[in-house]
């Protein structure tokens, strides 16, 4: 049964420090975990997505009968205990879209979290309660994970910071996976502070020295027009801190189009997804939505030999795309390819939104490449983000240079 945040928010006589006005956590995840040590993180508090394994308590994928099927882990994800050993303080788990299968943000079973930066809009997903929960002010940051677009997505529509990292380079251990091959943990934050204070935790050092400023041009004109002035802005300022011209490209091979790409990223990934939880999901018979369903249905028709296929494919495109960036090249791209959507958009106008917006997130996915998405106002009012993408490896030094860019504007 879907509930809504004013049902949330009416079991909170329990003792939980957070008065969830906004509908972002889920009903198992409302405790807090003191830091294990002071550090640089002292002071600030964060939720985590429910995708992530924290000691004790169970993890619910944003499906009641995942919930009701697997063990209460023992162990905490890594990074967890990373930033609770740097001084920050756990306030609980926060909802996702069905195992993290989705960018818009609902949940039949939990509800749509309310997006405080945009109302009657949607707060983008599968990291909605962590963008919800972070846009409200109810703690400073939260964890979230990035597959094809779930943090940078929920990032541009709650006017937040976001980071997709580099594949790989934060552990996925006590992690849902969705798309192994895609799979990404990451963070956001509401102000630039914390997000570089969490970023100098989490983040190995990274030796790029950026050189080279691109703009992929397909990908920008997916872009709805509210998004051609910061667009244009943060190109100028990073021409103007790095000192070089920007280099507009065409990011594809030959004839393929960034919808090709995008395809080949779903099959791939939906084979993945398959391999996975196709056995958990044909043993249990889990409700799903209806649109996430249908995904489910098609990942179980991918047959093995176009599932290779397309991973040898994304592995050709993966290549092609590095060889683009080097270890000196940033692109400036949209994070997503619209404002938010109303909470009651048609079925169909969301699924046109979401093909646009897999378009532009599939660079970053494919090529396994960090990806910085900085918080901006359009001109109609509502949050939107530009990114930064930059080589594989290079996410400390890009989230220094997004903080840059943005300070000077």
């Amino acid at each position: 049964m879907t509930t809504t945040p004013q049902e949330h928010t009416a079991d909170l006589d329990s003792g939980f420090p957070i008065h969830d006005t906004v509908g972002a956590w889920v009903p198992h995840g409302r405790f807090v975990i003191p830091p294990t040590a002071h550090g640089p993180l002292d002071g600030l508090r964060f939720a985590v997505k429910d995708v992530f394994d924290v000691a004790g308590h169970p993890t619910g994928a944003g499906n009641p009968t995942w919930l009701a099927t697997h063990p209460i882990p023992e162990r905490s994800s890594p990074l967890v205990d990373t930033l609770l050993a740097a001084g920050a303080t756990l306030v609980g788990k926060v909802l996702t879209d069905e195992i993290a299968y989705s960018i818009n943000g609902d949940n039949i079973h939990y509800g749509t979290p309310i997006n405080v930066r945009a109302p009657g809009r949607v707060p983008g997903g599968s990291s909605s309660g962590s963008a919800a929960a972070v846009a409200a002010r109810l703690c400073d940051f939260a964890l979230a994970s990035d597959t094809g677009g779930s943090t940078r997505v929920p990032a541009s529509y709650c006017g937040l910071w976001g980071l997709r990292t580099t594949h790989g380079v934060l552990s996925r251990a006590g992690m849902v996976p969705l798309h192994p091959f895609f799979d990404t943990a990451t963070w956001l934050a509401h102000d630039a502070d914390t997000f570089r204070r969490v970023a100098e935790v989490l983040l190995p050092a990274s030796p790029h020295r950026f050189r080279r400023v691109l703009q992929p041009m397909a990908a920008c004109a997916l872009a709805d027009p509210e998004f051609t002035n910061p667009l244009n802005q943060v190109l100028a300022a990073a021409s103007r801190l790095l000192q070089t011209e920007v280099v507009a490209l065409t990011v594809t091979r030959g004839n393929e189009t960034l919808n090709d790409w995008r395809q080949t990223y779903v099959t791939a990934g939906g084979y993945e997804a398959w391999q996975a939880h196709g056995d958990w999901i044909t043993t249990h018979q889990p409700t799903f939505s209806p649109a996430i369903a249908g995904r489910w249905s098609d990942s179980s028709s991918i047959t093995d030999e176009a599932g290779q296929a397309a991973k040898a494919h994304i592995l050709e495109i993966r290549s092609h795309v590095r060889d683009l960036f080097g270890d000196d090249a940033i692109a400036v791209i949209p994070s997503a390819a619209s404002v938010a959507p109303a909470v009651d958009a048609a079925g169909d106008a969301v699924d046109a939104v979401r093909m646009r917006t897999l378009q532009i997130t599939c660079m970053a996915g494919i090529g396994g490449l960090a990806q910085v998405s900085i918080p901006f106002t359009g001109s109609n009012g509502l949050p939107l983000g530009i990114s930064l993408v930059g080589p594989a490896g290079s996410d400390a030094e890009l989230v220094r240079l997004a903080t840059r860019i943005a300070a000077s504007l």
